[in-house]
């Protein structure tokens, strides 16, 4: 008998197809199970895979006790595990069925995930079907208040990306949206919205959180962020 995971019963699997899944956890519109990812370098780092009913894929990983990471997508799970052959996350992340590593890509697992990706009409997505990016903030040496950027375009990422890496950034550093340190801070509320395109108060999602695209990253930049992507897409 099929149970149905999602209210609306369009996130189906049977019983027959996760019962043999080590750590299952059923929830009103997602499923949960152990995962990993291996490193020979650095053994198994293991997680857990949530499955939500819009196919999304979300890991929070438990490699140590103390690692705070969470709502990776596989393929961030996959670079932070320390995997050497990163970039296929679908053969490298698995899961345990019937006591054996299984990669994602021969389970059920990813059914939701590519008819979400070939049904998706792309309303999220920025230029050329990239994520878009999530406002951030940074906050002034001077005054200690946090202001806004914008991620929308690679010019507005580079600006953001160069006032992170400036210690001393202050207000009088932005560009645009002439803002001094004698201008209020945003309210609190309205810093939760940071321009999700699926949910106005997310809190980071696989739709609006980017871990290096070719907008935010650049091949001009020494920092160790971008010279570790620009190195990535190369090979």
């Amino acid at each position: 008998m099929a149970n149905k995971s999602g209210e609306d019963g369009s996130f189906i699997f049977t019983d027959e197809e996760l019962s043999e899944m080590s750590g299952l956890k059923r929830g009103r519109d997602f499923i949960e199970v152990t995962c990993g990812c291996t490193s020979h370098r650095y053994g198994d780092a293991v997680g857990r895979l949530r499955v939500s009913g819009t196919g999304d894929l979300e890991i929070t990983c438990e490699c140590t006790p103390g690692c705070q990471e969470d709502k990776l997508t596989p393929a961030a799970f996959e670079k932070h595990s320390g995997r050497e052959t990163a970039r296929k996350w679908k053969s490298n992340v698995w899961v345990i069925v019937n006591g054996e590593k299984v990669p994602l890509a021969k389970t059920v697992l990813l059914k939701y995930y590519n008819l979400a990706s070939k049904h998706m009409n792309g309303s999220h997505k920025g230029p050329n079907g990239r994520p878009c990016h999530r406002d951030e903030f940074v906050r002034c040496t001077k005054c200690s208040k946090e202001r806004r950027f914008r991620l929308r375009s690679t010019e507005e990422c580079r600006i953001h990306h160069d006032a992170v890496a400036d210690t001393n950034w202050k207000c009088s550093d932005l560009p645009f949206d002439k803002i001094t340190c004698e201008d209020e801070e945003e309210r609190a509320s309205r810093k939760v919205l940071r321009g999700c395109s699926r949910s106005p108060s997310c809190k980071g999602c696989t739709s609006c959180v980017c871990f290096g695209c070719e907008t935010c990253r650049f091949v001009d930049c020494s920092c160790q962020t971008c010279m570790d992507f620009t190195r990535n897409v190369e090979t």
